[in-house]
């Protein structure tokens, strides 16, 4: 399975491709959630091609209705993870898909196509960059770790979360090296997981956003889980936490501070 889903993949990188180095059509879902027709065009073209290959599985995807898809032995499609990026020619934008057994994580892939990063993962084998072995990073020291996080969409709606937002940052930032925001939920974790952050942590994403970074990472030698501290739940945690394990905890605490 993991071959043709590379191979659907890579063939939908090339929609990606071609619309990031074209004029696109914006329509806003939300006040600060756009959508391109590229990122239907993408995910059309994946639905399509995994309903006649995977059969046993249905699919969840970030621009169609699922009300009435039961979570369980599910594809989890997000055709363009970084549309804002994709929209203004920033080339940290992905393709993410995860492939889950009764709820677990199975198989993973996230490709970006302007890079030609292709990061991959199955339960129990490890995860790859373009086939070389991915592993987080060794370090333990806080102060010398480099953070990720991301803004939600309700920050431009919702108070409360923009204040919570902020004063995360506010408690955290003295605290590490520096933080990034990139604005790819799906790479931000597969940055984790090669070792160039040794944390990340985001309120409000959708399981589409995560589906397969969970695994790449979790495979990579990291750790997930909610703010805290627990199990982290698919579609049901509003904050995500991922590091390489060894400032875990530390980044925990500091989030809740």
């Amino acid at each position: 399975m993991k071959k043709e889903l590379i191979e659907i993949i890579k063939e939908a990188g090339k929609i990606l491709k071609k619309g990031f180095y074209s004029n696109k059509d914006i329509t806003f879902k939300a006040k600060k959630d756009l959508v391109t027709e590229f990122d239907v065009a993408v995910e059309t073209y994946l639905k399509k091609k995994f309903s006649k290959k995977f059969k046993k599985f249905n699919i969840i995807a970030e621009e169609s209705d699922n009300a009435n898809i039961e979570f369980n032995n599910s594809i989890i499609i997000d055709p363009i993870d970084g549309t804002t990026n994709f929209v203004n020619g920033v080339p940290h934008t992905a393709i993410s898909v995860g492939v889950y057994k009764n709820k677990k994580p199975y198989l993973a892939v996230v490709y970006n196509p302007i890079l030609d990063e292709l990061y991959t993962a199955k339960i129990g084998k490890g995860a790859f960059l373009n086939g070389k072995r991915l592993k987080v990073s060794p370090e333990d020291n806080f102060q010398k770790s480099l953070l990720a996080t991301g803004f939600p969409y309700t920050s431009g709606t919702d108070e409360n979360d923009l204040n919570d937002v902020v004063k995360k940052i506010k408690d955290v930032l003295p605290l590490c090296q520096d933080l990034r925001r990139l604005g790819s939920a799906a790479l931000d974790l597969c940055y984790v997981a090669k070792g160039v952050y040794e944390g990340y942590y985001e309120m409000n994403l959708k399981a589409w956003d995560v589906s397969a970074g969970i695994l790449i990472l979790t495979e990579a030698g990291g750790k997930i889980s909610n703010i805290s501290g627990e199990e982290y739940t698919l579609f049901e945690d509003k904050y995500l936490v991922a590091t390489n394990g060894k400032i875990h905890n530390e980044l925990v605490k500091n989030l809740n501070l």
